[in-house]
């Protein structure tokens, strides 16, 4: 009789066990959840940062090989050479077929961030350069259009 007394309390937890779980697992969220917050935000930033920096190669990828810069972002995945491209100034220049060496891209990637398409300058004095579209800031504090 008297084993089942002590086999009968030792049944279940404590109210004061189960506070001390609750507080534990409390302490763990309130570390874990404020890390984990912004990753999308990180992932998307990061997304960003690789997509300008394969436009921009293959930008220049193009006017190394042509001596033009593209007129549209599309003309970095033609498989033949667009008819024409800008030089430094902005104007129309003719594109040699032999000197084109592409296609640069399979597609052009849209931007991440603003889901739109990249900011693509054709005149002077920013030509052939490659700004993210979205408005705002990075979660350093510099504006996106002017990675």
């Amino acid at each position: 009789m008297l084993n089942r007394k002590l086999s009968a309390k030792k049944r279940g937890f404590t109210l004061v066990e189960l506070l001390i779980v609750i507080v534990i697992l409390a302490v763990l969220a309130a570390i874990a959840i404020p890390r984990f917050m912004d990753s999308g935000a990180r992932s998307k930033e990061a997304s960003l940062r690789g997509d300008l920096k394969l436009l921009r190669n293959s930008i220049e990828l193009f006017h190394n090989d042509t001596g033009a810069w593209p007129t549209a972002l599309a003309d970095l995945t033609g498989s033949a050479a667009p008819a024409s491209g800008k030089d430094n100034a902005g104007s129309s220049k003719t594109i040699t077929a032999g000197d084109y060496k592409g296609p640069y891209l399979q597609t052009v990637p849209t931007d991440p961030i603003g889901g739109a398409a990249f900011t693509y300058v054709v005149t002077s004095p920013n030509v052939g350069k490659v700004t993210s579209s979205a408005s705002g800031n990075g979660l350093d504090g510099t504006a996106y259009s002017s990675w």
